[in-house]
């Protein structure tokens, strides 16, 4: 049989440049407990890497042979009684953030994934097994095997301080494979276990900070980050002194547990649709967990974890992690930021919904003053008082300090004068009616009285940005920053050079963008750059085939197997009919061949609905009176043939986008729809996913990326 260490050895080969964490062992006195002189010799493993807190200490082949010979080193100790018990903690701010991805990147085949989920489960257990109480104590940051290695032990306690933890392997394509399917539902019971590693990690990773990781009841105590260490170690005395008896409430095995996977499923199913295995491999293995049989589900484990690691769900899961996480951080193709100019006051034009989201975002990120302005002092007053009462919002959640409050909201005000607002502002942005001529005068406007180094942004959706400085004396400085609705929410930002854009009014563009943190993509002058332009395709090709016959729910359900966070004519009533329309009127004259205009999302739009649903029972159902303004034809495709027309047209546009230079490569026009429209990671965006189903060799004649960049390395 494969030892441990056969096992991590042949793991080592295979990722040559693992970041290695070390296990140091020390030794210290527990505090006096009980009445002793003593509370006794204790080890203390701590997990380091060796670098600061902005490289967390991860789990790679070798960092496990690391902790495994610690534990040799303690286990032995344990065994001939020389200490009363063993902790694990990690450097200052991070516990362990788990696997290290970047060696699962590089695994090319099942058995290489199968052994590195047993090399970690082999480690990890050991930790069950040492002949002296075990503790864990999670000090910082705590993900994915940082969390399962605590689990291991027998006791566990949490700072107050730390910020993040999670069991994230769902969200990237992944099970908790280290033991968090197996022993959290038995430790804190399968609703709360599912809550954890389901519904946290479909909700965009969501965290769970240091007091809520007590109150689940996966640490047994909570102390404060500035002592937490020394309080662990007293606590940690009374327990071995018996003096404190932890007392955990009783796991309930029966129908409770499988209601719980029950909701497991139906949240999974509500948010991939069954696209994505990940979070029903984990429900299987919470589901057979049931009886508490522990080695049984580290087998279900290993099993999924390989299974997983082998399929493009994973692959395309890790590169859209990685494209969030680097690419959005250097945007590619921008300019030198050295070149970017200090931005110290910031002009609003506009006073809607979302120029005041845009004036709040600014405030909030660059804190500098922000002006804004409209056409009559009605609407200023309005936009002025929508900022307040946003940032009275933030003060009432404790997010901000009155002090805070009291300043942002002094730093905002509104004027009807554009020579007043704008005389010193350094970067000025509009968001007014979206039609050519009406943004032209707006910039005539603000060049006659804006310094002569300021940006004029604009944050049209579709619109030509050269077209819409062809007329100042100074084209070179207004620049394309579309931002995506929820502003405060959505992360992505177009930044759009125009012909004439020049380097410095870019630079300062995406130095803004930073400051604002937002993922900020270079996109060329073309008819909705990136996001709408895709949607718009894909939402016209939806709309095709229901003006020519195909019900509804047919072509709203072909896409369901993609996993997007909303269908189709959810999405339409979210961005609004008339803009949908309004974008694909923009689209068709500029590609008449490829974007039609449908007469019935016309009549929907004339008729002044807000969508095709009504949600009178709970659920969207067809608008009885959309439904009598549907002109259908007699052409009715199955969601098979609805599903590939669609598939097909999106391949062949992104395919036209990159030809014409739209963005500097496929990464990102993903980059885009993750941060922009709320794709899934587990599509990688979109064009992995065309790519694994062969639809950019069918359309293209080739696919988007090379081998490996989203898939198994050949």
């Amino acid at each position: 049989m494969t030892t441990t260490a056969e096992l991590l050895k042949g793991a080592a080969e295979l990722f040559p440049d693992e970041v290695v964490t070390e296990a140091h062992v020390r030794h210290l006195d527990l505090p006096a407990s009980g009445g002793s002189a003593t509370g006794g010799r204790f080890a203390l493993i701590t997990l380091d890497n060796g670098l600061d807190h902005t490289k967390p200490t991860t789990f790679g082949p070798r960092s496990l042979a690391n902790l495994d010979a610690a534990i040799d080193q303690v286990e032995k100790e344990a065994a001939e009684g020389s200490v009363v018990g063993v902790g694990i903690t990690g450097k200052p701010f991070i516990f362990a953030v788990g696997a290290d991805l970047k060696g699962v990147e590089l695994l090319k085949n099942h058995a290489d994934a199968l052994a590195v989920g047993k090399g970690g489960h082999e480690v990890f257990k050991r930790l069950a097994g040492l002949a002296v109480p075990t503790f864990a104590y999670y000090n910082g940051a705590a993900m994915g095997g940082g969390v399962e290695v605590g689990l291991h032990c027998a006791y566990r306690t949490v700072s107050a301080a730390l910020p993040a933890f999670s069991l994230p392997e769902v969200f990237l394509g992944l099970v908790p494979g280290w033991g968090g399917c197996t022993l959290l539902p038995n430790l804190i019971g399968a609703d709360r276990a599912v809550s954890v590693v389901i519904e946290n990690s479909l909700n965009q990773n969501r965290q769970l900070k240091g007091a809520q990781v007590y109150e689940l009841g996966i640490a047994d105590a909570l102390f404060e980050g500035a002592d937490f260490l020394e309080q662990s170690l007293i606590w940690t005395a009374s327990v071995l002194a018996g003096e404190i008896v932890v007392e955990r409430p009783g796991v309930d095995r029966g129908e409770a547990w499988d209601e719980a996977v029950a909701r497991g499923r139906f949240l999974a199913d509500s948010k991939v649709h069954g696209a994505a295995p990940a979070a029903y491999r984990a429900l299987d293995i919470i589901a057979a967990v049931k009886d508490g049989d522990l080695q049984a589900g580290f087998d279900a484990e290993d099993r999924a974890l390989a299974d997983l690691v082998m399929g493009g769900e994973l692959r395309a899961g890790l590169y859209a992690f990685n494209l969030v996480q680097k690419r959005a951080k250097r945007p590619a193709g921008a300019p030198d930021k050295s070149l970017a100019r200090p931005v110290t006051k910031v002009g609003v034009v506009g006073a809607g919904l979302m120029a005041s989201q845009l004036a709040l975002l600014f405030l909030r990120r660059l804190e500098v003053p922000v002006v804004l302005t409209d056409i009559d002092q009605e609407r200023v007053d309005k936009g002025v008082g929508y900022v307040h009462a946003e940032i009275d919002k933030l003060l009432g959640k404790g997010r901000i300090n009155q002090d805070k409050a009291n300043r942002l909201k002094g730093l905002v005000t509104g004027v009807l004068d554009k020579a007043e607002g704008f005389s010193d502002a350094d970067f000025v942005i509009e968001a007014v009616f979206e039609e050519i001529g009406v943004k032209q005068q707006v910039f005539a406007e603000v060049e006659a009285v804006a310094p002569a180094h300021a940006i004029l942004a604009t944050n049209t959706s579709s619109l030509s940005v050269s077209e819409m400085a062809s007329q100042l004396k100074h084209p070179e400085r207004v620049v394309g920053f579309h931002f995506f609705n929820p502003v405060a929410i959505l992360p992505l930002l177009e930044i759009v050079r125009g012909e004439r854009t020049d380097d410095a009014s870019l630079a300062t563009a995406f130095a803004v963008a930073k400051k604002l943190k937002k993922s900020a993509v270079l996109v060329k002058d073309a008819p909705a750059f990136v996001v709408n332009r895709i949607l718009t395709r894909f939402m016209g090709e939806i709309q095709n085939v229901i003006d020519e016959g195909t019900p509804v729910a047919v072509a709203e359900r072909a896409v369901e197997p993609l996993g997007l966070p909303m269908s189709p004519l959810v999405l339409l009533e979210l961005v609004g009919p008339a803009i949908g329309l309004h974008v694909s009127e923009t689209l068709h004259r500029a590609f008449p061949d490829r974007f039609t205009v449908s007469e019935n999302l016309a009549a929907v739009v004339k008729a002044g609905k807000r969508g095709f649903y009504v949600y009178d029972s709970g659920k969207p159902e067809l608008d009885p009176e959309v439904a009598a303004l549907l002109k259908q034809g007699d052409s009715v495709l199955t969601e098979e043939q609805v599903r590939a027309r669609v598939l097909d047209a999106v391949a062949q546009e992104i395919g036209l986008m990159l030809a014409e230079g739209v963005v500097a490569e496929a990464q990102d026009i993903d980059l885009c729809l993750i941060t922009g429209a709320g794709w899934p990671f587990h599509l990688g965006g979109i064009t992995p996913y065309l790519d694994r189903e062969g639809v950019s060799e069918r359309v293209n004649g080739k696919p988007f990326l090379a081998p490996g960049v989203a898939s198994v390395p050949a």
